[in-house]
This record gives structure tokens, sequence and C-alpha cells, in this order.
């Protein structure tokens, strides 16, 4: 499985040539260094329906005549908007051709922006995509919560992302105790610096999971890991 951070909160993900993207917040993103139309893959999945999450997901879903992956009320959104879904909701998985997905908890909100009306986005959802032999976990936008432990127990997770920008979602400080509890082997913060109300230093958060021996990778936009 190979890793590609694409800034904030997106992440390309690719297993033996098959790839499908999370949250693909790229058009108006400053950190993001790749194009919405170079995007190629097989799915796109949808935490919430947030703009700087629902982001450019539409247009390449219908660009790659992919599906659109995410809870029910952000993909019945993003079909009437013309793209293939498929819906899901919170605990629900499901195995696709590419690999297996399944929705977790997260606590946030997921109000779509459409024109001046805020749509029910329904409840936000974390994934845990597993491709091959290898699970990433992405828990989206989220506050620390306590089933994080079960998530830990019940799944083997291979590389967590976890945001850490404080303000919208949990800061640093609760991120290092939802690594500890996810027992991620690897954790990539996310959903910092992108703008100035969630700025943190990533390398404090990487240096504090280190003292309680949990790997933490920073990435750039635009760089990956292989596990």
């Amino acid at each position: 499985m190979k890793i590609q951070y694409e800034g904030h909160s997106c992440f390309t993900v690719t297993y033996e040539n098959r790839s499908v993207i999370i949250d693909p917040f790229l058009t108006g993103n400053p950190q993001a260094v790749k194009k919405a139309e170079e995007v190629k893959v097989e799915a796109v999945l949808v935490t919430h329906g947030h703009g700087d999450h629902l982001g450019d997901a539409i247009d390449i879903a219908k660009r790659n005549n992919a599906p659109i992956i995410a809870p029910y009320e952000v993909a019945m959104y993003a079909s009437k908007k013309g793209a293939q879904v498929h819906p899901m909701h919170l605990g629900g998985s499901y195995a696709f051709p590419w690999g297996k997905v399944k929705l977790t908890l997260a606590f946030h909100g997921s109000g779509i922006e459409d024109g001046d009306t805020m749509i029910d986005g329904g409840n936000p959802c974390g994934f845990l995509l597993t491709m091959g032999d290898k699970t990433f976990y992405h828990a989206g936008d989220t506050a620390l919560f306590g089933d994080m432990k079960l998530i830990g127990e019940l799944h083997r997770i291979d590389v967590a992302a976890l945001p850490i920008g404080d303000n919208f979602t949990m800061g640093p400080e609760d991120a290092v105790y939802a690594a500890e509890w996810v027992r991620a082997r690897t954790v990539i913060p996310m959903h910092y610096n992108t703008f100035p109300v969630i700025q943190q230093d990533p390398q404090k958060y990487v240096d504090d999971l280190s003292k309680r021996d949990i790997k933490g990778v920073i990435l750039q936009p635009g760089e990956s890991i292989e596990i």
C-alpha cells in the first residue's frame, strides 16, 4: 500500500495500480501541489460535507467514472449533482474490487454549503480502508472520543491519519491519546496549517508520539510512504 499526502486531509491510497482518493480538497487549497484534473482513481471517499473535504469530489468522480463513497446524506447530495455514488453509514463495511471500506464514528459536523443554503449532511465519519493486507485509518475531522480504543482493539491498523489542527478538530495533545488508543504502527498528522486558525507544529506532535514509542511521520504535500 502506498499512501500519498495531498495536503490538508486529502490522501491518495494505491495498491497494485488501483487508487482511491480521500477528501479531495485540491482546488483552492493553498497546500495542494496536485490539481484535481490530474487525479486518476477507482473511487472517491468523502468523510463529510464540509467544503474542505467534499472539495473536488464530484468533479473527480464524474471525470473518472468513479463512485463517491460517503455517508448516506453526502452521497445523496452528490448523486443529485450527477455523480455515481455508493452510500454507506456508520459501522457499515463493504468489499469493493479494489479493497474494503468500513465507516467509523467521527465527532464533528457535516453541513453542506450549497450557494446560500446549508444542507444537512448527516453524520460525519472516519474510514478504515483495507487494500491488500494493509489497513489505513483516516479519522476524518473529529474530536477525541473513547471508542477510538475499540477501533484499535477490533482492527489491526497499519497507518492512521489523525487531525491535529485544533479549533475545528482535536488538537495535538488529544491526538496523542488518539494515537495510543488506535494502536497504529505509524501515525501521520493531518488537518493543520492550511489556514491560520489551525496552525500547529507537526514536529512537536511527532516528538510527543516518540516519547510514547509511537512512530510519527510528517508528510509534505506530494510525499508518500509505502507499507
